[in-house]
């Protein structure tokens, strides 16, 4: 009965991320169509996603539809830049009448319009509602590995990072200005941390590397990173019956606060010092609920064959008490512009040669419907979907404003420049210029969805998200 559960589970998850899906789509296109009819232009077909059509039914002479390659869609006017290559000619084959190019603009930017207009109807609803912060907002580290980029630089467990590259930090991670997706985002050679150290009155400036862990071909290039991570405490979350930890009395809800004298900023802190020493007994100073410190030895043990994990100390932790996940509730104009922000992030990094983001660290139709898959896994995860689909319909409507041919902005730049010439782009040039542009962009999604695809079955490292655009 458990397993028939999480498959409906599943299954129903699996239709809410395509319905999802469907209606981002359904009313950037819908923009398009309603400009169309206001407009008086003709409309052939009404299609979600792209290629021939799985399903067709036509009402008053348009041809509504439903593509079997899943990603973006259309609305064919033919009045507008041919598109036959992609959405098919005029299927009456009259000849129809010109159009103005200010009615192929209005048609043109309707749909991104729509685009915007959803996002903001989610993120009113993302303001009622709330969503987790998802932040993590100590600026104190915790572990610096030995030998990494950071500990070559001088940073020292217990620093506070106040400044990446001279940009004030809010936290750890979840937000632009963080330590984390900051060393990410860096641009050249070198990394600045201004950092505060207990006991020093001046801020620190430390110049530091930064190192890219090594991916076969078929997986993502990983990020940059430059081995520390944030302080946090460590709490027991779980006791496993007759290991070392039960054995020595902790108990679920202990936080370990020193190791042989050493005051314990992270859990991984811990394990990097007994893999370092050999997994040696450990006098750890244990804080129990009512706030009393008490000290207790414990010797590392290791799982019986065949599991050849390193040895443990029989404990599982809280890792929900590292993240900051209390319901907030920003304002609809600020999550808009906080989308904009990172999507600008994310394209001016995959452009620059000074940065370490990639085409490949995109993400497509696949790699976006696993992310909201997993988000609706979570605890709150319809407030974070809504959250998301503020950032997905942001980043539609600027990727399909870009003025290249067969995105949106590319119609409205072929109309102005209509407008300036005092007449059309030939068609046949365009219609070749339009084809390379279409096969180049479907080549883009088959790499990234490959990639996509890849860190399903690999766990490849998951890098910036941007959406595919829908024409």
């Amino acid at each position: 009965m458990e397993i028939l559960l999480s498959t409906v589970k599943a299954i129903l998850l699996i239709l809410a991320v395509v319905l999802c899906f469907n209606i981002i789509i359904f009313v950037h296109e819908l923009g398009h169509f309603l400009a169309g009819k206001w407009r008086g232009l003709k409309i052939d077909r009404f299609q979600i996603w792209f290629g021939k059509p799985i399903w067709k039914k036509e009402i008053n002479g348009v041809q509504y539809g439903l593509g079997w390659i899943p990603a973006g869609g259309f609305v064919a006017l033919p009045q507008m830049a041919p598109m036959e290559s992609i959405e098919g000619g005029n299927k009456d084959g009259k000849p129809l009448p010109p159009i103005t190019p200010m009615d192929k603009i209005i048609v043109a930017f309707a749909g991104p319009l729509f685009s915007i207009l959803l996002a903001l109807v989610c993120a009113v609803g993302v303001w009622v509602v709330g969503k987790p912060a998802d932040v993590i907002p100590t600026k104190v580290i915790g572990y610096v590995e030995k030998n990494g980029p950071a500990d070559k630089a001088g940073i020292l467990p217990g620093d506070e990072v106040i400044a990446v590259n001279g940009v004030p930090m809010r936290g750890f991670g979840g937000t632009l200005d963080s330590i984390q997706e900051s060393v990410i985002l860096s641009r050249g050679n070198k990394i600045e941390f201004t950092v505060r150290r207990p006991g020093v009155e001046e801020p620190l400036k430390l110049s530091s590397g930064f190192e890219i862990e090594k991916t076969s071909f078929f997986q993502r290039r990983a990020l940059r990173e430059v081995g520390m991570a944030p302080a946090a405490p460590s709490i027991v979350n779980h006791v496993f019956p007759n290991g070392p930890a039960a054995d020595a009395g902790i108990k679920v809800g202990d936080e370990i606060v020193t190791y042989d004298g050493i005051p314990l900023l992270s859990r991984i802190q811990l394990s990097a010092y007994l893999k370092e020493k050999g997994w040696p007994a450990v006098e750890l100073g244990v804080k129990s609920k009512d706030g009393s410190i008490r000290q207790v030895t414990m010797t590392p043990e290791k799982p019986l064959p065949p599991n050849d994990k390193d040895p443990m100390l029989g404990v599982g932790w809280f890792f929900s008490r590292d993240v900051d996940v209390h319901i907030v509730h920003p304002g609809p104009i600020q999550q808009v512009k906080d989308s904009l922000n990172m999507m600008w992030a994310t394209i001016s990094s995959v452009a620059s040669p000074q940065s370490s983001i990639g085409v490949d660290h995109l993400s497509g139709p696949v790699g976006i419907a696993t992310m909201k898959f997993k988000l609706l896994q979570t605890d709150n995860g319809w407030q974070r979907i809504l959250a998301f689909m503020v950032l997905f319909n942001v980043n539609l409507a600027v990727l399909n404003m870009l003025p290249f041919p067969v995105l949106d902005g590319g119609h409205i730049t072929l109309a102005i420049l209509e407008k300036i010439a005092g007449r059309p782009v030939k068609a046949k040039p365009l219609e070749i210029i339009q084809t390379a542009f279409a096969l180049a962009l479907i080549s883009l999604m088959l790499f990234v969805s490959s990639k996509d695809v890849s860190d399903l079955f690999s766990g490849g490292k998951k890098g910036a998200e941007v959406v595919f655009p829908a024409n």
